[in-house]
């Protein structure tokens, strides 16, 4: 078994590890994790082992991310590897040091001015099209600029005809809806999504979500509402080219009726307990961070469950499940 150094037996020790909850302070913000700590087999005492130190760091650096919306080094890799540029080009594209991205693939935390424009490239690709023009000069050579342009122009051309309806959706929750949070935006499509299916089988949204820590999460709205943090988000002033079916309008509706009225860290707790987000995670600590995609079919059953259970005849039933989750909760 490996050794390592104790510095109260003075010797070469074996050791066992404990994972645990821990927590510290991470630019006067306390962060709480999962990590690991090494003890001697001898004496008891703590052990110093680097492996372990880099792995609870890594935590703890992911725990700050979510807490605080940044980019995470695996989308700026999506970044690069879809806009067919490589790190050093694209700090300079940026105006940034050229090491400024690799730091941040390696692990370091970004500014929140950073990742903020870092999102907007992940998020939209006619943003990066334009800063390609506008910023071009600062690249080496012609042929970069060329070869990333030819990327996102292809990405644009494959999506010019096509249109999310979770932009609609989200465009209709932010108008019709009170005091409306980035984490209950994310809630209200997970419900949107789920009661639909359980009423009219089908899905009323393309994008998958995935299992985040704090619960389901649509990555690209996120990404657009992210600098929002827990502030309610503004409103849109029209939403007339919106249109919906009867069936999609009043399943909306009561989804805002009657979930929106819980605070976002209520609904959270709602996720926590439910089966699809439970079986993306996979058996994972509820802290731990995680993109693991929910399964739509493990939405869509589960709903549809639900929807038995509780003898749903028309949406305005949900009310049923989400007062029985609200008591649960803070039962």
């Amino acid at each position: 078994m490996e050794k390592k150094y104790c510095t109260e037996c003075r010797t070469d020790a074996t050791y066992s590890i404990e994972h645990k909850k821990m927590n510290c302070t991470l630019k006067e913000q306390l962060i709480e994790y999962e990590g690991d700590t090494a003890y001697c087999d001898n004496c008891g005492s703590e052990i110093w082992v680097p492996e372990l130190h880099d792995s609870n760091l890594r935590n703890i650096y992911d725990e700050y991310r979510i807490l605080n919306q940044l980019i995470t080094p695996e989308m700026i890799k999506e970044v690069i590897e879809k806009y067919c540029i490589g790190k050093r080009p694209l700090s300079l594209l940026l105006g940034w040091g050229e090491h400024t991205v690799s730091r941040y693939l390696d692990g370091h935390i970004p500014s929140k001015q950073y990742s903020d424009e870092l999102m907007r490239i992940y998020n939209e690709p006619s943003y990066y099209l334009l800063l390609l023009g506008r910023n071009k000069d600062n690249l080496a050579s012609q042929l970069t600029y060329n070869k990333s342009k030819r990327a996102v122009e292809f990405i644009l051309s494959q999506h010019s005809n096509i249109a999310s309806n979770i932009y609609n959706i989200v465009d209709y929750v932010l108008f019709k809806g009170k005091d409306i949070t980035h984490m209950t935006l994310q809630k209200a499509l997970y419900y949107i999504q789920g009661f639909y299916y359980a009423f009219y089988e089908d899905y009323l949204i393309e994008e998958d979500c995935e299992a985040w820590a704090h619960g389901p999460v649509y990555r690209n709205i996120y990404s657009l509402y992210s600098n929002y943090n827990y502030e309610k988000i503004d409103k849109p002033e029209i939403i007339d080219d919106i249109t919906f079916t009867n069936m999609e309008k009043g399943l909306i509706d009561n989804i805002i009726k009657y979930f929106c009225c819980y605070s976002g860290k209520v609904l959270e707790e709602f996720s926590h307990q439910e089966k699809p987000w439970l079986l993306a995670r996979k058996g994972l600590p509820a802290t731990e961070p995680s993109n693991e995609i929910i399964n739509k079919n493990d939405i869509g059953n589960y709903f549809s469950l639900i929807k038995e259970k509780y003898n749903m005849c028309n949406p305005t039933d949900v009310q049923l499940y989400a007062v029985d989750m609200f008591e649960r909760v803070n039962g």
